[in-house]
């Protein structure tokens, strides 16, 4: 950098191309020293995109799908019994979850070719896999219920 003083005034000629390139230089290797980092704590790193848990339930969780595979689970597989099971349900949503846990290979869905159709649901091996992890959060759910958390808000 150049400083120049003509008559009261200050020139100065700076570099800006070399301040730039400097700027982008740190700025690279900081990314590498982020990536570099995350490479050797990649174990502890989670995220809502990487996290097995919250992957999980995001595919059996909400608050219609846990009951609907309990129902299938003790053979309430029409629609027509899950709607009565579940009175607060409406058909629409009730479809949507449906399709969603069939669409994801966790229930099966049977047609019936009689008249007029029906129609069966039953869990498929992956289904059969969310028992003991949804009976486990059941247990949990009661232990935290019964030590006087039962005003949390429900979503």
């Amino acid at each position: 950098m150049q400083i120049k003083i003509h008559s009261n005034k200050i020139h100065t000629n700076i570099d800006y191309q070399a301040i730039k390139f400097k700027k982008i230089k740190k700025y690279f290797r900081n990314i590498i020293k982020m990536k570099e980092k995350i490479k050797k704590t990649s174990s502890i790193i989670c995220s809502p995109e990487t996290c097995p848990v919250t992957f999980t339930i995001s595919i059996i969780g909400g608050r219609w799908k846990p009951i609907i595979l309990y129902l299938i689970s003790q053979n309430i597989t029409r629609f027509g019994e899950m709607q009565r099971a579940m009175p607060l349900i409406t058909k629409t949503m009730l479809t949507q979850e449906l399709r969603d846990l069939e669409k994801n290979g966790i229930i099966h869905r049977e047609v019936f070719a009689e008249v007029p159709p029906r129609v069966e649901y039953s869990l498929t091996d992956w289904g059969q896999k969310t028992l003991p992890v949804m009976q486990a959060m059941g247990e949990w759910g009661n232990d935290f219920r019964s030590k006087g958390k039962e005003n949390i808000l429900l979503i």
